[in-house]
């Protein structure tokens, strides 16, 4: 059962406006899943695209259970303990890397 989809819009650069229409078509399919609930977003360390996606996620939050920037992505942070305590504990490489390159959005 897969949980996770990752986005990667830092690869090749693309104009904010490919980047939020790829979010929002990944968002659909998440949310129209019976078995995907969060998203991992890769947009690179720093720019346009790391602002881009993260005041996407910002403006969407209605829509989102959980906004976790890659830097706070640790097993001591509450939102991340909340996130993989209900959805599960997968196997992620970024888990405690300090990444700000990712932004990891749990899905309502």
């Amino acid at each position: 059962m897969k949980i996770v989809i990752t986005v990667d819009v830092g690869h090749p650069p693309r104009r904010p406006a490919q980047v939020e229409c790829q979010l929002e078509e990944s968002l659909s399919q998440v949310r129209n899943s019976s078995t995907l609930c969060i998203m991992k977003i890769i947009h690179g360390r720093s720019g346009t695209t790391k602002e881009t996606v993260r005041n996407w996620a910002h403006n969407k939050r209605r829509r989102i259970r959980g906004i976790i920037y890659g830097e706070n992505y640790s097993i001591f942070n509450g939102s991340t303990q909340e996130m993989r305590n209900e959805a599960g504990q997968f196997p992620d490489a970024d888990l405690e890397a300090s990444n700000d390159g990712i932004t990891i959005l749990w899905v309502k």
